[in-house]
């Protein structure tokens, strides 16, 4: 390959160095226009240690207008500027800087920094944004405290915000006003935030756990007002939920959100105003799902928690990412279990980690929780950062237990607090409290890829003994992990077997291989072990469970995620074997429904009114997606599609009586509300449904249809047109016309609309997604409309993105190129697609290089796609 761009430079955690300078305190004074915004900063500067190195600020897309130090403006010949920094000579040890300069906020597609959104300014400082605003020292390691004057027109912005406590606001001549806010806590730049529009408040208040009173509010436009009570209701939840768990207490007067329409990630927790992309503040039970609302609870609370694992004590550099996401994640995981179901949250979360955390560390773009080297640390907001981040702290509170691992926490907020730190202080505190000798964990940071461990067991005479030996795919000679390992017993009845006279046993593994052993007196045989319960560890275990076995623990396994995964590993083994055989013979199978699957299905749906969320999780099909990456090469595309389709129908056959009076009897009553029961119900249905419109027959494409017409919640609407697209035709086609008349005018919902259209497997899809890019409710700028319909297409229908001509592919890199040139975020997490081209068979693999190829090569292709698809190819 050749290309005319200069090549990225690599920036290497081992050449980390503190700061020549230092920033103690920041004024900033905003005079907020669209086109052209002023900024006038003045920086306390410290010089850091004995050297006469000139102090470097960051700044990007600014216009300089004019710099003064101590008081005297500097000629242009005094200072050095290029288009990526500010170069002043600093006379002493201390020194107050004077900067003022322009930028276009109206022109900033790339949603970084400062920008406009439906007419309001808004910010984005994470990871390097606030270098688009105003020249600084732009690195995590430099904490100041801040004081922000915005000043702008008041009818089109009375509403001013910023980090910290309100101290000021008053009217300025000629229809403008002013208000001043005060951060009494030092933060990074990356924590810092403005807003200002024509926006709205829900109000609350918290008393926190030592009496103080803390004003809440919720700011979004005026039209959305009625969609913020379960956001509201989620945030008093997470502060009371994080003083009760880990004793924090909230720091400041205030506590502000704003959603806002164009965002590139889910939400920011800049200190005291968190800025939220709308989806994850809004919801109305006329417009928001079951899973919205759950995404919002999670969402509100996760940046809540990184007031204290964030902000207040913040990452020393970006090499740290995971000391603030993975732990956050890890904390609102835990909020999110106690909130609700515990069993079914733990089989959310590690879906979410097998079906891209696995994917990740088994592709090119794989990297350990703490990368070594990054060239655009934009690319590095991974799920191994944030969901294999969590589980290693996960790990780290098995090991130590719930109460010593509180003590760590509090130990590590307590030493650190107001600083910027690393992974290595956090661990340490773990280390610290426990006296356990944790060095060898440090490795779940440091290495990439999932480890396998493979188990095998035997019986001797009355003990029952297990192996374990620890690797890792493509690698030879490693060293060992240390982690948790929590196993127990069957019988072929299902009854437990106790282990040494207790129910289970939590290993600490150490060494490469370990051997264990129990004593069973009277154990019937055979025996079916219950590994890794709960996932107390993210490795991928290799045991030969039979069909047998996996029925057995299915519906036996006293704990409930096992239990769920040997369903999932009952129904992947039979899929796996039918796409493959089907595959080989270039034909679908006609093999009939293995007994053992069928009856495992029975007797889950027999308790459904148990558990009726944990058994819809149950029977819930792998993803077409999930199949192919059980496919080292020659993924069979069509295949995983058509014997999928027919497994679900199968099912559906043998059970449709019961599956029909299920859907009877969890019948939600009244009106909506979100709680475990009735969300669980839901759920069910909407996987009862499913199965039974699988079916060729009318009568349950009718229920489907008289669900939707009678539906007083979007949860029940959109799960109606979710089971009428498992087999399309005229009926579908019919209430997604309704649905998208009704609802066209939000975006929100119609990205619910515009996602489902996009995974559809009937008709030709790509035309349908071209012809959808001129709908009048989609948005290229918008990256909520670009994920719903792009990213769905491109992940979530796999039949026709990845079919064989390889024009899905080619007309996708051209939508990436033009992405690229407004938003190279959104477009390198778009191109992140082509990853697994080297799975695919001969033609399928040479389009996705071709492309690859066509947008690496670009002279203008951004350095976050430059990286994502140089790492792709290489």
């Amino acid at each position: 390959m050749s290309s005319a761009r200069a090549a990225p430079v690599e920036i290497h955690l081992a050449d980390y160095r503190a700061p020549d300078f230092y920033i103690d305190r920041v004024d900033l004074v905003f005079d907020l226009v669209p086109q052209e915004t002023r900024v006038r900063s003045t920086l306390q500067v410290r010089r850091q240690g004995a050297h006469d190195r000139p102090l470097v600020l960051d700044g990007e897309g600014l216009t300089l207008l004019s710099v003064a130090v101590d008081g005297r403006p500097l000629a242009a010949e005094e200072f050095v500027r290029d288009e990526v920094s500010l170069r002043l000579p600093i006379p002493g040890d201390t020194a107050v800087v004077q900067i003022e300069n322009t930028l276009n906020p109206a022109a900033n597609t790339a949603l970084e920094g400062l920008y406009v959104s439906s007419g309001n300014f808004c910010t984005q400082c994470e990871p390097e944004g606030f270098r688009r605003i105003t020249y600084f020292i732009d690195r995590p390691d430099v904490l100041a405290r801040y004081t922000v004057t915005l000043i702008a027109d008041a009818e089109p912005y009375p509403v001013l915000l910023a980090n910290g406590n309100p101290v000021s606001a008053e009217a300025l001549p000629g229809g403008r006003h002013m208000a001043r806010w005060v951060d009494p806590h030092p933060k990074p730049s990356y924590l810092f935030a403005l807003v200002a529009g024509k926006l709205h408040a829900v109000r609350d208040e918290f008393v926190t756990q030592s009496g103080k009173r803390v004003d809440l509010a919720i700011y979004v436009e005026a039209h959305n007002l009625d969609r913020c009570a379960h956001a509201m209701d989620s945030l008093k939840r997470a502060m009371r939920w994080d003083e009760e768990v880990y004793g924090r207490e909230y720091d400041l007067d205030v506590f502000n959100i704003v959603a806002v329409d164009d965002f590139n990630m889910g939400a920011m927790e800049n200190k005291g105003l968190n800025i939220f992309n709308s989806r994850y503040i809004l919801a109305r039970p006329d417009t928001a799902t079951d899973a919205d609302y759950a995404g919002i609870e999670s969402v509100v609370a996760h940046e809540y928690f990184h007031n204290w694992s964030g902000n207040r004590v913040t990452c020393r550099d970006w090499f740290q990412l995971s000391l603030k996401e993975g732990f956050t994640v890890f904390r609102d995981q835990e909020f999110s279990a106690d909130m609700g179901s515990r069993a079914v949250k733990r089989i959310a979360d590690v879906n979410v980690l097998r079906q891209f955390q696995f994917a990740e560390d088994a592709g090119p773009q794989k990297h350990p929780v703490q990368p070594k080297s990054y060239r655009e640390i934009n690319n590095f907001y991974t799920s191994t950062v944030y969901n294999k981040g969590a589980e290693v702290v996960r790990m780290q509170r098995n090991l130590l237990g719930a109460e010593k691992f509180r003590a760590g926490t509090d130990l590590y907020f307590s030493r650190f607090d107001g600083q910027a730190v690393t992974i290595e202080d956090f661990f340490g505190c773990m280390s610290e409290v426990s006296g356990l000798d944790l060095q060898p964990f440090r490795r779940w940071y440091d290495v990439a890829g999932t480890p396998v461990l493979t188990v095998s067991d035997a019986v001797d005479g009355g003990r029952y003994q297990l192996t374990l030996r620890q690797s890792l795919p493509g690698q030879a000679g490693i060293e060992p992990f240390m982690l948790p390992f929590t196993v127990a017993l069957f019988d072929a009845n299902g009854h437990p077997v106790p282990l040494d006279g207790q129910a289970e046993h939590t290993l600490v593994l150490r060494e490469l291989e370990q051997t264990v052993s129990w004593a069973i007196p009277d154990a019937k045989r055979p025996l079916v072990p219950s590994l890794n319960r709960g996932f107390t560890a993210p490795v991928q275990v290799d045991y030969p469970y039979t069909p047998e076995q996996l029925a057995v623990l299915s519906r036996a396994d006293t704990d409930d995620f096992n239990r769920w995964d040997a369903f999932l590993r009952l129904m992947q083994h039979v899929l796996l074997a039918r796409i493959r055989a089907a595959a080989e013979q270039g034909k679908p199978g006609t093999d009939t429904l293995p007994e053992d699957l069928s009856t495992a299905f029975g007797a889950l749906l027999h308790h459904a009114n148990d558990d009726p969320m944990f058994v819809a999780e149950c029977i819930t099909l792998p993803t077409e997606s999930y199949l192919a990456d059980q496919f080292s090469h020659d993924t069979p595309v069509v295949w995983i599609h058509q014997e999928r389709r027919r497994l679900r129908a199968e099912l559906a056959a043998a059970w449709a009586s019961t599956l029909h009076l299920l859907y009877r009897n969890h019948e939600p009553q009244g009106a909506y509300h979100f709680d475990g029961r009735s969300a669980g119900q839901r759920a069910l249905r909407r996987q009862v449904l499913s199965y039974l419109c699988a079916l060729d027959e009318p009568a349950w494409w009718q229920l489907a249809a008289q669900q939707f017409a009678t539906a007083n919640n979007m949860t029940e609407s959109f799960n109606a047109l979710l089971a009428l697209s498992v087999t399309g035709g005229s009926l579908f086609e019919e209430k997604m016309q309704a649905f998208e008349a009704r609802w066209r005018q939000d975006p929100l919902v119609m990205d619910k609309w515009f996602a489902l259209q996009a995974q559809r497997t009937d008709g030709s899809a790509l035309a349908r997604v071209q012809s959808l890019m001129a709908h009048p409710a989609f948005s290229f700028k918008n990256p909520n409309r670009v994920r719903a319909l792009l990213g769905s297409f491109s992940r979530g229908n796999l039949l026709h993105f990845h079919a064989a001509d390889g024009e899905s592919y080619r007309w996708f890199a051209d939508r990436i190129i033009e992405l690229d040139a407004m938003n190279p975020q959104i477009a390198a997490r778009m191109a992140s697609v082509f990853n697994t081209w080297r799975r695919f068979d001969g033609g399928r693999a040479a389009a996705m290089r071709a492309v690859l190829e066509k947008l690496h090569d670009r002279p203008d292709c951004s350095p976050d796609l430059a990286e994502i698809t140089g790492k792709a190819l290489g």
